[in-house]
Parts: C-alpha cells; structure tokens; sequence
C-alpha cells in the first residue's frame, strides 16, 4: 500500500504495518499539530506535506524503533523529557527509584546531596529535583552527548542539577552524598531482551557477561562517596535482586532491601551505609 491520502488511510497503513492504533495516532497528531482525539473525529482530512514524513515515521517503528525517538519526547515522573538515540528511553519502572529517594528526603530538616549515576536523559536527576526542589542534585553520565540532552531538558524545565562528565565514581573524587540513585545498564550479554532493545544505546543497557559489571563498580566504590547513614538505591533486572542484596551486604550495607516495580517484579534494591562509630 503506498503512503498517503487521508488520516483514515494513514491509520490503516499503521494497521497493516502492525503498529499500534495509538502509536500511529500520536505520530500522526505530532505531524500535523493536532490531537490525536481530533483525528479520530476528523479522519477524512488529508495529509497533504506531511506525506512523505509519515512514510519514514511508520516504516522506522514498523521496524522497532521506539516511539519516543520518532516523537523526540517522553513522559517520566510527570515531566516531559527531550529523548534522541543518545539515552534510553525512560521507562516507568524506574520512576520506583524516584520515589525511594523521595521517601528519603521527606523531613529532612536541612538540604540533602544527591547524585544520580548514569543520568541519561537526565530523567531521575530532574525528577528527583522537581519533586524535592530543596535537593542538591548532581548528575553524571560517560557519555558527552547524552549530558547534552539532559542539560537541555534541565534548562527547558528550569531545574538546577549540576551536571558532571565521569563514568560512575570517577570525577567524584573527595565528595559524598546523602542518597545515591542508579540505573546502569544490567543486561546479561546474549540476553534475548537485548534484541528487541536495538536502537538504543548498547553501553547504557548491558555491560556484558553476567550483566552485574556496573552494579559491582557502583556498590564497591559507594562507601567512599555516601554520608554517614547514607543510602544506594539501585536499579536490577527482576532476576538480579538476590545477587544485587548480596553486593550490598558483602559492601556492609545495612537495612537491605528490594522493591517491586508496578507490574510486581522486584526492580530495585538498596541499602544504607553504618554511621560512622565515634
């Protein structure tokens, strides 16, 4: 079926091409400025210069390629992020991580330091801070291009986070944090998820091997750079908890634990660093 003619044309093309109805109507609406409510109501008008585009958005997600990519946005935590090939798309799972913290921060009597390692898009970091303005939010990523998307999503959303180039502890060399948050890339090499992940950046989902290689970095690094009583909330596969409670209690992390994301598979573990004995 060749691209064009009307809304109602374009959906069916969508259909035939195994595309979701609503993520065919979110691409249309972004090409042509109107709400996806109102092409249903209207789906006889024509497609006229957004012809061409909508044949290059609907084979580009017929072959997999994420939505958030095509529309350059996505919803996290009720923020609207900026998203490009640069970051993982955020997903709602890790908003569990967001909330963690929150939990934390609530009554504090004064500022706490936070850091997110592996900021992305910036996703958690700007949560966190929007959440919690009080905060003093630190973001870090290896990645220069992906630090971009996250700055411009801080300064479109006019939250204060510094912002700091260095892969996990490095360029953090002398401070400590309150709460450490994390989401690092966790895939076991060969995992058959991985396939399905393939237009995102493979350093941000697997580390290789038994997909732990980052998870051990930051657990063993984290009580140089925790405060007294501090916290490491991580996020794991739902098979990774057991393994990712033991890192924390070989580390000598107290009060360990493991949360279960929405659609209850265990998603994130953390524990708390001892107070400092007098």
């Amino acid at each position: 079926m060749s691209p064009g003619g009307t809304v109602a044309e374009a959906l069916a093309q969508a259909r035939a091409r195994g595309v979701a109805p609503l993520d065919a109507r979110l691409m249309l609406g972004r090409l042509l400025g109107q709400s996806p409510t109102r092409l249903i109501a209207h789906d006889e008008q024509p497609l006229g210069e957004a012809v061409a585009r909508w044949a290059d958005w609907l084979e580009r997600r017929a072959r997999g390629e994420p939505l958030a990519y095509l529309l350059g946005e996505k919803e996290f935590h009720g923020l609207m992020l900026e998203v490009t090939p640069d970051v993982l798309v955020p997903r709602p799972e890790t908003e569990l991580l967001v909330d963690w913290a929150g939990e934390l921060l609530r009554g504090r009597p004064e500022p706490a330091t936070v850091v997110d390692l592996g900021t992305g898009s910036g996703a958690i970091a700007l949560a966190v801070k929007h959440a919690h303005p009080l905060a003093q939010v630190t973001a870090t990523d290896v990645s220069a291009a992906a630090l971009g998307v996250a700055r411009r999503n801080a300064e479109r959303l006019g939250l204060e986070v510094e912002f700091v180039e260095a892969s996990w502890w490095q360029g953090l060399e002398g401070r400590s944090f309150a709460i450490v948050v994390a989401n690092p890339p966790y895939i076991r090499a060969g995992d058959a998820a991985l396939a399905s992940l393939g237009h995102e950046p493979l350093a941000a989902l697997t580390p290789g091997a038994d997909g732990l290689a980052a998870l051990r970095a930051i657990v063993d690094g984290a009580s140089a750079h925790l405060d007294a009583s501090g916290w490491l909330l991580l996020e794991h596969g739902f098979d990774q908890a057991e393994d990712v409670r033991g890192l924390l209690a070989a580390a000598r992390f107290e009060a360990v634990a493991t949360r279960a994301d929405l659609a209850g598979h265990p998603r994130a573990s953390g524990g708390r660093r001892p107070a400092r004995t007098p």
